[in-house]
């Protein structure tokens, strides 16, 4: 019984710091590393996803919680997927949204979501509107969001947008 315990302690621990912690750059960093979040959170390489799926039965991960600058994007040879549906996050990022679109047989289809400028004569662009995009500038650098994602920069990266 106490293998039994500590296997199910050790699966939720491992579970607890999958969930609050990041994948690597690329598929080429594997284990686990410090995450520059924060203590206690690690970056995840796609050994870890590889090994997870398997022992949970999985064919798929969707994850979110992290700005990724095209709104989603793919990790560890497509086991999974980040998903940021929020558009130019904070007022700063100026990145996409996106959302999954799950059809027959479970084929996922990403879908877009563009930031749009706002109107010139628009409440959004109004003074009033300027203060209260200056107030959150403000409180972004009192405490700043979390950083995006960069894109992937290989040509040949199976996490591109090419290959969804």
């Amino acid at each position: 019984k106490l293998k039994g315990l500590l296997q199910w302690m050790s699966d939720l621990l491992s579970s607890w710091i999958f969930y609050g912690s990041d994948p690597t750059e690329n598929d080429s960093v594997e284990g686990l590393r410090p995450n520059a979040r924060g203590p206690g959170l690690v970056t995840f390489g796609p050994d870890r996803v590889a090994e997870f799926c398997k022992r949970n039965k999985l064919q798929l991960i969707i994850r979110a919680h992290e700005c990724v600058m095209d709104g989603f994007e793919r990790f560890a040879h497509g086991q999974l997927i980040t998903l940021f549906s929020a558009t130019n996050y904070c007022g700063t990022a100026n990145n996409a949204g996106a959302i999954l679109v799950v059809g027959r047989g479970l084929v996922i289809v990403p879908k877009l979501i563009h930031p749009l400028p706002p109107p010139v004569n628009s409440p959004e662009s109004s003074p009033e509107r300027a203060m209260d995009a200056t107030w959150m500038q403000e409180l972004n650098i009192q405490r700043p969001p979390t950083p995006t994602r960069g894109r992937p920069h290989s040509a040949g990266d199976r996490n591109s947008l090419a290959y969804i």
